[in-house]
């Protein structure tokens, strides 16, 4: 008798293992036929930096162009407020949500609950981890980060002392553009340290300081921000250093900086781009058409 209960308990595990294993049944989303008075949610990551300004800009013209409603949420940087915005969104009966995610870990749960509820992801700028996005419109970051490291041994040379300012932890972006830095950098340059400031000027301004203080002979820095690239060059300015200083993005204060002769290069981005873009991508989605799972945008290096 223990014998048959030790194989019925066996099986029942072996039956249940095989369940986990099967792929989510999501929720199939709902076919449109007309766009017409379609609700589009967006969350963005932060609406304090110029980039996610036009990319959010991005959006709302083209929507509106194709008679869409946009409801547009700042996550603030923050990846918890950010999950709570998307299940608001949800409530509100979005018929699909473009994401810009903070975090590309937490923000998954908050996709898997529009996939449970038909809701089409499509992913700005940044991935998500987990759950089932239509389709990641964004930069070739990699591509850009390799930009960024040739232009730097362009301007001083192989084996040149280079500090990396990193983007946010956990974000696609931060990793894939430091992934491409880096399989250049580390065989090319001498990368003496990589910290992060969180994609934000002021952090940008402190981080550069604390380097300049630990390793005066830096001779480039890489920022994966413009954000960041500005307020390493206040820093620098102050420390009456000349150190070669590359951007990310092509915001409108970085492209005047490259004007004034001051900041000297930007991996420019498209962001307006990015954002019409995935509003085309919504649209084909929610008439049922297919879309690629990656949709590039254009990039290119600005200098003087």
């Amino acid at each position: 008798m223990k014998k048959l209960l030790l194989l019925f308990m066996t099986l029942s595990l072996m039956l249940l293992g095989a369940c986990s294993m099967e792929p989510p049944n999501w929720a199939k989303p709902a076919k449109k036929h007309d766009l017409k008075n379609i609700k589009i949610g967006l969350s963005v990551s932060t609406l304090n930096n110029p980039f996610f300004v036009s990319l959010k800009n991005g959006v709302v013209k083209e929507a509106k162009a194709k008679g869409m409603t946009v409801i547009v949420v700042d996550a603030q940087n923050d990846s918890a407020k950010q999950v709570n915005d998307v299940q608001d969104l949800l409530q509100q009966g979005v018929d699909a949500l473009l994401i810009n995610p903070t975090d590309s870990a937490a923000i998954s749960t908050a996709v898997q609950s529009a996939n449970e509820s038909g809701v089409p992801v499509i992913t700005l700028d940044r991935s998500a981890d987990k759950g089932k996005v239509e389709t990641l419109v964004a930069s070739d970051n990699i591509k850009g980060g390799k930009m960024a490291a040739d232009y730097i041994i362009q301007q001083v040379g192989k084996k040149a002392k280079v500090v990396e300012l990193q983007g946010v932890p956990g974000a696609s972006a931060t990793n894939e553009r430091g992934k491409g830095f880096h399989q250049i950098a580390d065989k090319e340059l001498n990368v003496v340290e990589s910290q992060s400031a969180h994609f934000d000027r002021t952090e940008g301004l402190n981080v550069m300081e604390n380097l300049i203080q630990g390793h005066p002979d830096i001779q480039a820095v890489f920022a994966q921000n413009d954000e960041m690239a500005l307020g390493a060059l206040e820093a620098i300015n102050s420390s009456g250093k000349n150190i070669v200083v590359v951007g990310f993005d092509g915001n409108d204060d970085a492209l005047k900086s490259i004007k004034d002769g001051k900041l000297n290069a930007t991996v420019a981005q498209q962001p307006e781009l990015i954002g019409k873009l995935a509003i085309n991508a919504a649209g084909d989605v929610l008439k049922g058409k297919k879309v690629k799972n990656y949709i590039p945008a254009p990039l290119k290096l600005v200098t003087k």
